[in-house]
């Protein structure tokens, strides 16, 4: 009884002490608060300043004194006072994700400040106590270069983030000869250059390093390989040249190696495989040669494997990956991996991705792929597969599948018709790209099924047949490639009515990354919301009139109707078309004039509509001053600005042309000598005033 007495006698002393916040503090709050000039606080004067929201306290001295300023994301902007200096117990600032600018009070008795993701600037001139233990002052605008005497005194400091800003200059590497505690560093997203000076290594309690997206540059710092502690190197994005050097395999405790875009060479180290903790290794787009070390297959930790876009080479096929359990990123694409993909893939039942494109891969899809139920994106783009309908039937049952890329895999082969077994399949498909294989057949009924599909590329094949009407009734599709085929008769009107493409509002929102990059006309594209809009059935043997109803999709970026057959004229609808960034109608047989209305189409860049039979003048205004003459080539009967046309020189049909020549002779004759030679004289001037123009 006596103790719950006294507990409670300190807890009625603590909240009466809590209860009186000490004057000094609640008048520097009251000017911290003074100074922000949006979203102010609810902090009343009356109050006890240690209940206000962001503020805790601690006692001292029987009094309640402010330890912690702790306001992220409070959407405040304005100035730090710096009358914040004179709290003397004040220990920890977190004002990350606001929009503070100005400069920074000197606070003798900091430990932990965040200023990430806020508005300060010029060159760093921040103070910065002996007591500071962790300092983030990240994605903010501060230049220059990075003085040495920055960290002079931070003796205590084991955590340093200054990662997106605009710093120049080298990697201050001493920062180890005072810091010698620091465990995380991260310069990533700057403007640094040259390469890193020695001296990390006497940081030896590092555990993190990261330096990405700058323009460093030189072998990789010999110091990174005697930091026996280190968790994770993050270099990627610069200029770091040479080889990996062998004694990597040192690092027992790394996790994560990230070296990707840069110009490393020679061989991945054979004995990778020592690094048991291995969780991430990614390395694409470098001049690595070689084989992938079947060491690597130790590495049983290991969740994202990267090496696409190198120089690697050999036979996968022994490669043994059932080690790999936790496995979820595999990417060998762009390399010149030969034998069949590996059937111990199949026992990484945790696998999301598998980028296996642009290698020289044979053989077939393994049947045991239709058990990795995690599987969300599948590369095989230009391999030397076979066996298609084995490959939709099999992945058919990877239902969470959304990218499914065979683009110049399958060649000369049957496209699969299989509705029933394909049509209950790919419930979360996205994109299907199977173009550039030589398929044969008709668009398949089976597609129609796949309710989540908002990218389907068929180029580049031989299918026959008609374009199908259920296109148009798709609900997510807004991306239709079906280019450089056979397919013939009309386009059918309800393709103006896709769903996804009616709007802007309706079109995907979807922000979220693509678990690896998908290559478009040479261009990476990292999220399904990059994706452009685009209508392309160009180079087919389609014909009839082109329906006004395309003139509806108003989110459409990109309509190529080129090198078919289509009549009529161009429908003035086409103006409702008013995100289009390029249209190609060329190749065709088409008349009347270019519409005025498409002047309004303000965001077109490319246009062409050569080699048809369209007349009168070409429109003036908007977009249509910055095409050149080569849009519009192959219609002689256009005239205007652009083409350097003069439109009151008529061209005449060719029918007509030779009743006006009869009728010309007959009154030419028919006129005394003199008057006959003044009309000549005065028909060659005409004529050679018509050719200059």
């Amino acid at each position: 009884m006596k103790i719950l007495v006294a507990i409670s006698f300190l807890i009625l002393s603590q909240i009466k002490a809590i209860s009186s916040c000490h004057q000094l503090d609640h008048q520097t709050l009251l000017s911290f608060h003074h100074h922000i000039s949006s979203s102010p606080l609810n902090w009343s004067p009356s109050t006890n300043c240690c209940q206000w929201q962001g503020i805790h306290c601690n006692i001292h001295d029987d009094v309640a004194r402010v330890t912690h300023l702790w306001l992220p994301e409070k959407h405040l902007s304005g100035t730090i006072t710096p009358t914040l200096g004179d709290l003397p117990f004040l220990a920890h600032i977190n004002l990350s994700h606001n929009q503070f600018s100005g400069p920074f009070p000197n606070i003798q008795t900091l430990q932990t400040l965040d200023l990430s993701f806020n508005r300060f600037s010029s060159p760093l001139q921040l103070f910065l106590p002996p007591s500071i233990q962790t300092l983030d002052i990240s994605s903010n605008h501060f230049n220059g270069s990075f003085h040495p005497s920055f960290l002079h005194h931070t003796f205590n400091l084991i955590s340093f983030n200054i990662s997106n800003n605009t710093l120049t200059g080298s990697i201050p590497s001493n920062i180890c000869s005072t810091s010698q505690q620091v465990k995380i560093l991260d310069f990533s997203m700057n403007q640094f250059t040259g390469p890193i000076s020695p001296g990390l290594s006497q940081c030896s309690n590092l555990q993190v390093l990261r330096a990405g997206s700058n323009s460093l540059s030189g072998p990789l710092p010999r110091d990174l390989y005697n930091m026996r502690m280190l968790k994770e190197i993050s270099l990627h994005d610069n200029q770091f040249s040479g080889l990996i050097s062998n004694t990597i395999v040192k690092l027992s405790n790394l996790t994560t190696l990230e070296l990707h875009f840069n110009l490393l060479s020679g061989e991945i180290p054979r004995r990778m495989g020592l690094l048991t903790k291995l969780e991430t290794l990614v390395l694409h787009n470098n001049a690595i040669n070689g084989t992938l070390p079947p060491s690597l297959m130790n590495c049983t930790k290991l969740k994202t494997l990267v090496v696409r876009d190198n120089h690697l080479e050999g036979d996968i096929t022994p490669l043994y990956f059932s080690k790999l359990h936790h496995l979820q990123v595999l990417d060998l694409s762009g390399n010149a991996f030969t034998g069949n993909i590996p059937h111990t893939v199949c026992t990484c039942s945790s696998l999301t991705a598998i980028g296996l494109s642009r290698n020289r891969l044979v053989g077939e899809v393994p049947p045991c792929m239709a058990s990795l139920k995690s599987l969300q994106h599948l590369a095989l783009a230009k391999n030397n597969l076979s066996n298609v309908l084995s490959a939709l039937k099999t992945l058919s049952h990877c239902h969470n599948l959304a990218v499914l890329i065979m683009m110049g895999t399958f060649q000369d082969e049957i496209m699969p018709d299989d509705n029933n077994t394909l049509g209950v399949g790919f419930h979360s498909l996205e994109i299907l790209a199977l173009g550039n294989c030589s398929l044969q057949g008709h668009i398949p009924p089976w597609i129609a099924k796949l309710t989540k599909l908002k990218r389907l590329v068929l180029c580049k094949n031989r299918m026959t047949g008609t374009i199908p009407s259920w296109l148009g009734a798709m609900p997510s599709l807004y991306t239709l490639n079906l280019t450089e085929n056979q397919l013939s008769g009309h386009l059918p009107p309800q393709l103006g009515l896709m769903p996804a493409l009616l709007s802007e509002n309706n079109t995907s929102s979807d922000m979220s990354y693509l678990q690896l990059p998908f290559l478009i006309d040479g261009n990476r594209y990292n999220r399904l919301y990059n994706l452009r809009r685009v209508l392309a059935v160009g180079s087919n043997n389609l014909s009839g009139e082109i329906p006004q109803e395309i003139g509806g999709l108003e989110a459409l970026q990109a309509l190529d109707l080129s090198n078919n057959r289509f009549t009529g004229s161009i429908s003035s609808q086409l103006s409702g078309l008013t995100n289009l960034e390029s249209l190609n109608m060329s190749g065709n047989h088409l008349s009347g004039e270019i519409p005025e209305s498409l002047r309004g189409l303000h965001f077109l860049s490319r246009l062409s509509v050569a080699d048809n039979d369209l007349e009168g003048e070409i429109p003036r205004g908007g977009q249509f001053d910055t095409f050149s003459t080569n849009s519009f080539e192959g219609n002689p009967k256009l005239c205007g600005f652009v083409i350097k046309r003069n439109c009151s020189a008529v061209v005449v049909r060719d029918g007509d042309k030779d009743e006006e020549e009869k009728g010309s002779e007959v009154s030419v004759y028919g006129l005394p000598l003199g008057l006959g030679y003044c009309v000549g004289v005065v028909a060659v001037a005409i004529t050679l005033l018509i050719k200059t123009c």
